[in-house]
């Protein structure tokens, strides 16, 4: 069954009917177009994500030669590893984790959400032109990954364009041009992770993964590239995009938004429902490490499976018959958006944590928040948000 075109701005708007579609059809379904078969329902979803049979297997990207840094960081990813070699890399990288690199954190990010979230108030109030994206939900979580891996202001820019180039490769079809550009971005951002570890400072997560150690064991220098690489690449697409549509989410249900603004203690709910009800990361894929099944539907061991996050998260079955409504009180809320099983997020107490500040800022210093004209949507399935979401005051 083929309910959907990845390409077709009409679903890119709005792909929650089509899922719906799908799930009303059966948990798992072939999908042509995308060269293997979906699950859709939250349970499915979750077997996905869970079921140790089915796992992170990294190809590197044909012709080698042509990919040499994009493999390098993928090779070495944490994400892309399964068994004792991911067992091993992720107890180093939680032992650095463990190091209190969130709470030292948390304090500089709200600081830096309430100053960002502030001029583009006062731009507002001038009458200049105020984009969400590129003046708060870009730059956040840059500059939070950036103080974390003690990466220095000045390449911040290329950061966001690095990690921009890098992730639209997961798209179906990334073009000639998206793959150049990926390329040379992993090229800059190899280089540029080695010189920081080779002249580090002794501070951050950078010396702490090249100090940490398990039983004799210690990470490598690709792994350490690998590592802040998936940290920056995961911690900024997928934060720049909860945030943006959290926030649209929010203005187009204005009664969530006066509720929210009413009652703060609301925050951390409201976080896991807008990451829910509108997924950042719409597809997420596993490899069958031997022949298993996904809801009755095979899986040959070799074959590929995708998770449809996006349709998990609408689910009935999981949400209630109210699951197409945004509730900021929802609990329990058992969403995939930080992932399940041995791959859960290791950034997702930190993500958080920005995502929380910015609605924070946002309801105290602009609680008359509106959109501004006709948002633009990023025309991409994968890594699902906002290009530009402009705001100003109601009337």
């Amino acid at each position: 069954m083929h309910a959907f075109d990845p390409a077709d701005p009409a679903f890119l708007a709005d792909p929650y009917p089509a899922y719906a579609a799908l799930r009303a059809a059966g948990p798992v379904h072939s999908h042509p177009g995308l060269g293997l078969p979906v699950a859709v329902t939250q349970a499915a979803c979750s077997q996905v994500l869970r079921d140790r049979g089915l796992g992170r297997i990294w190809a590197d990207v044909p012709p080698e030669h042509e990919f040499t840094a994009f493999n390098l960081l993928h090779r070495n990813s944490l994400l892309e590893r399964e068994g004792e070699p991911h067992t091993r890399l992720r107890r180093l990288v939680a032992s650095a984790f463990a190091r209190g690199h969130t709470e030292r954190l948390a304090p500089l990010v709200a600081d830096r959400a309430d100053r960002l979230v502030g001029d583009l108030v006062a731009r507002i109030r001038d009458g200049a032109p105020a984009d969400l994206v590129a003046d708060v939900a870009e730059p956040l979580p840059v500059q939070v990954i950036a103080d974390l891996l003690g990466v220095p202001g000045s390449m911040h820019g290329p950061l966001r364009a690095w990690s921009d180039a890098i992730v639209r490769m997961y798209e179906p079809d990334p073009g000639d041009d998206g793959r150049r550009a990926a390329e040379a971005a992993a090229a800059d951002l190899v280089a540029m992770l080695r010189d920081l570890a080779d002249g580090h400072t002794g501070g951050g997560l950078v010396a702490d993964l090249l100090s940490v150690r398990d039983s004799g064991d210690r990470i490598s220098a690709d792994e350490l590239v690998g590592t802040a690489a998936l940290l920056l690449m995961a911690g900024h697409e997928a934060t720049v995009n909860v945030i943006g549509n959290a926030v649209h989410a929010l203005l187009a249900h204005p009664d969530q938004w006066s509720r929210l603004r009413a009652d703060p203690a609301l925050l951390g709910t409201a976080v896991e429902e807008l990451i829910r009800f509108d997924a950042p990361l719409q597809l997420f894929e596993r490899t069958a490490l031997s022949d298993t099944t996904v809801a009755g539907h095979p899986v040959p061991a070799g074959t590929r499976i995708g998770a449809l996050l996006g349709s998990a998260g609408r689910d009935p079955a999981a949400f209630g018959d109210d699951a197409d409504r945004l509730d900021l009180g929802r609990s329990p809320n058992p969403h995939l958006g930080f992932g399940a099983g041995v791959h859960y997020c290791l950034g997702a107490p930190l993500a958080r944590v920005e995502i929380a500040a910015v609605l924070r800022a946002l309801a105290r210093e602009l609680p008359d928040a509106a959109v501004a004209g006709p948002p633009v949507r990023r025309e991409r399935f994968v890594m699902r948000g906002w290009a530009e979401l402009r705001l100003t005051t109601a009337p």
